[in-house]
């Protein structure tokens, strides 16, 4: 196990936040200064223009950081397509959480646990639990495909079952079982409630289990969505502003609208398929 269990120690540079590796804009790709006209559609690499973190548009709605330069590469193999938005645009698009790595590209482990992990689909970890069984499904080469993650990445990860047989993980079928980070999030486009003098439209969704609401004020006056328990709420939304939420929990649940009380919705969230 000796082979599975060492550190492999790599340049401080790939230890660092992206951020400090994503290249100055003008090298980002053809029109990387360019603000969109449209506005950033899913499956979009963006930044803004005083800070250069990457994230990724998820169908949600929301956007999703890569923590570091390896977990980016894993995905991409330049910063060619990243498009540069303005900061308030990119500040008025939720945070959804951290990219982990592509499945199949590389094994992961961490300086506070020895051992090594093959990467599944939506984070999933599973332990290899021999040296044999790493070049069974890596090559030859596997010790040269394992990186360290810091420990406090390795909250975005779970951990599944072990695996002692190739079979559990067939690298080909892994690797393009997920095609990009919306696929391996599992996300979906949002259940839309709009705002306007009218109240919510419409005043109720059924929706399964991790999907996400938007909430997009259409009118010319303040509104929110508050929930009645208040354990969630979008705080005040200007005309055009817009507020997205995630039920992890199944259930019902009710809100209202601080500035109108009388107007009130229902989200119905139901198990998943």
């Amino acid at each position: 196990m000796s082979g599975l269990t060492r550190h492999f120690s790599f340049s401080i540079l790939l230890g660092l936040s992206l951020s400090l590796l994503l290249p100055q804009s003008s090298a980002l790709g053809a029109n990387p200064t360019t603000e969109l006209s449209s506005g950033p559609v899913s499956g979009d690499l963006i930044r803004g223009t005083t800070y250069p973190s990457v994230y990724y548009l998820g169908a949600d709605g929301l956007r999703y950081v890569f923590p570091n330069a390896k977990t980016y590469f894993t995905w991409y193999s330049d910063f060619s397509t990243v498009k540069q938005i303005s900061d308030d645009a990119l500040g008025q698009i939720q945070i959804g959480g951290n990219v982990t790595y592509k499945p199949g590209v590389k094994m992961v482990k961490i300086n506070t646990d020895p051992k090594t992990y093959a990467v599944a689909e939506g984070g999933l970890l599973h332990w290899i639990e021999s040296e044999t069984l790493a070049g069974t499904i890596y090559g030859g080469d596997w010790s040269t495909k394992i990186d360290d993650i810091p420990d406090a990445f390795f909250t975005n990860y779970q951990v599944g079952a072990s695996l002692n047989d190739a079979k559990g993980y067939q690298l080909d079928i892994v690797k393009t079982g997920t095609v990009d980070v919306n696929d391996d999030k599992n996300l979906s486009p949002p259940a839309i409630f709009t705002l306007t003098s009218s109240g919510y439209s419409p005043i109720s969704f059924n929706i399964p289990l991790g999907k996400s609401v938007r909430f997009v004020n259409h009118d010319t006056i303040q509104h929110t969505a508050t929930a009645d328990d208040l354990s969630w709420g979008s705080g005040t939304l200007a005309p055009n502003a817009e507020f997205v939420h995630t039920f992890t929990t199944e259930g019902t649940y009710t809100f209202f609208d601080s500035y109108n009380s009388r107007h009130t919705g229902t989200v119905y969230v139901t198990p998943s398929d």
